[in-house]
């Protein structure tokens, strides 16, 4: 079993080397505004997952699904020859579903703060429908005649 230190900081070093390369080397027109978010590798070290997000509509995000698996090979041969390990990682690319989600969560927060603040703003000139205070208490004239 290999040190998961190791596998981490391979990783970590598999990410910076893609991102530069997409940055730097790749030159596909497909490629969008693609920033690679997290990479994570198995405990053999024979492969790795690049996770990655794409800038733009769902059109912009399969062209660039289509320039990440044609350059995947490039990548590879870049990725053996700075990491220096006896067998290069096979890359899979896999688009981060994460910032989407949170855009989701972000705009559900919203509409609950808005629904809020609403039900705030009708509270304020309301008045109670009982009494203010709707529990039973003792009279006050029960405890001196006991």
């Amino acid at each position: 079993m290999v040190d998961a230190a190791r596998a981490r900081k391979l990783a970590d070093r598999i990410q910076q080397i893609v991102a530069e390369m997409l940055e730097r080397r790749i030159k596909d027109p497909r490629l969008g505004f693609v920033t690679v978010t997290d990479t994570r590798i198995t405990a053999d070290l024979r492969e790795a997952t690049v996770f990655y997000t794409v800038f733009g509509s769902d059109a912009e995000r399969s062209d660039s699904a289509a320039a990440l698996e044609s350059a995947k090979g490039i990548i590879r041969a870049e990725v053996g020859r700075q990491t220096g390990v006896r067998f290069t990682p096979t890359l899979t690319f896999r688009h981060d579903p994460l910032p989407d989600s949170a855009r989701q969560l972000h705009d559900l927060i919203n509409a609950a703060r808005a629904r809020d603040a609403e039900v705030a703003r009708k509270a304020e000139g309301a008045a109670y429908a009982g009494e203010a205070d709707p529990y039973k208490k003792p009279d006050e004239g029960e405890d001196d005649q006991e």
